[in-house]
C-alpha cells in the first residue's frame, strides 16, 4: 500500500484500532446474530445514511467525525470508541463485500441501537413533511 502511494506511513497512527484483539468476532445480519452486537454496520443508500446519520445526531450517540475513507475496518473501532460513524467505504472492502459505488456505511454501536431506533422514527416523520413542503416550494419558485 505504501508503495502504491495509497496510503502513508504517517497515517498509520492516526488509524483507529481496538485496544484489545478479541476473543471471536461474530459477523452476522443483525435479525440472526447469537448474541448481543458491539458494533452494527449498516450498508444503504447515501439517502437512508443521511436518515440514520441524523438519527444518531438526534439520540446523542453521534460521533461528530467527518466521514472515513481508507480502511474501512477502522470505522468499526472508530465507532465503538467515538459513537456513530460514517464510512466512504475502501476498495478493498468494495470487491470483497460487493458494495455498490452508490452506498456507503453507518457504523453504530451495539447498545446505541435502541435510541437510534427510537429517534429514526421522529427524523423519517420530519424528513417526510421537510420533502413535501421543499418539493411544493420549488414548485412555487419555478412559476413565480
Amino acid at each position: 500500500m505504501f508503495d502504491l502511494g495509497y496510503l502513508q506511513p504517517t497515517e498509520v497512527p492516526q488509524i483507529p484500532r481496538l485496544a484489545e484483539t478479541p476473543a471471536a468476532i461474530i459477523y452476522a445480519p443483525l435479525g440472526e446474530t447469537p448474541c448481543a452486537p458491539d458494533v452494527v454496520l449498516f450498508a444503504c443508500l447515501p439517502a437512508s445514511a443521511m436518515l440514520l446519520n441524523e438519527a444518531a445526531s438526534r439520540a446523542g450517540v453521534a460521533s461528530g467525525a467527518h466521514a472515513l475513507g481508507r480502511p474501512t475496518c477502522m470505522a468499526l473501532p472508530a465507532s465503538l470508541q467515538h459513537g456513530a460513524i460514517l464510512s466512504l467505504g475502501c476498495i478493498g472492502n468494495r470487491v470483497y463485500t460487493g458494495l455498490g459505488e452508490n452506498e456507503m456505511y453507518v457504523v453504530i454501536r451495539g447498545c446505541d441501537l435502541p435510541k437510534v431506533a427510537d429517534a429514526l422514527t421522529v427524523i423519517a416523520t420530519a424528513n417526510s413533511t421537510l420533502r413535501d413542503y421543499a418539493s411544493n416550494r420549488r414548485r412555487q419558485l419555478a412559476t413565480s
